[in-house]
């Protein structure tokens, strides 16, 4: 299993909004460069909203973005489209037989160390900007933002 698509999806979406800045960003634009239905990018962009991360009006075309490129975080895309709830990331089987030495202790074991871990990821994502993502992208394409 891999964490949800939605996760890059909406920062597909908000880094071309911004190199799309002059242009109308429109779901069916947006997915086009996505490469997917324009229903998806509607849901997701519904999730960019709720999180105060993007701007869009119903019956006018087009999204913006609701805060400075510096300001928002890969983090906030990530718990803005619910990737996994709060301190799930790693699932632990609910049902080990208590029997087995292993089945007995093996949950709170690991569970620490998926807390570890899961924070550290959050951490590293919490660092990392859409302006960041978009400059490399720029840089990469040869793009004007």
């Amino acid at each position: 299993m891999s964490v949800s698509s939605r996760f890059a999806v909406g920062i597909h979406i908000l880094s071309l909004i911004e190199i799309n800045k002059t242009g109308v960003s429109t779901s069916e634009f947006l997915a086009g460069s996505v490469n997917t239905n324009p229903a998806v990018i509607r849901k997701i962009m519904g999730m960019l909203k709720k999180a105060g991360l993007v701007n869009v009006r119903p019956g006018i075309a087009g999204a913006e973005l609701a805060k400075d490129l510096s300001d928002i975080t890969l983090l906030d895309v990530y718990k803005a489209v619910d990737v996994v709830k709060e301190k799930e990331l790693f699932s632990i089987h609910e049902n080990p037989n208590p029997d087995c030495p292993v089945g007995r202790n093996i949950q709170d074991s690991i569970s620490i160390h998926f807390s570890i871990a899961q924070t550290a990821l959050e951490k590293a994502l919490e660092n990392v900007t859409i302006e960041d993502v978009v400059k490399d992208i720029v840089d990469k394409g040869k793009l004007k933002s």
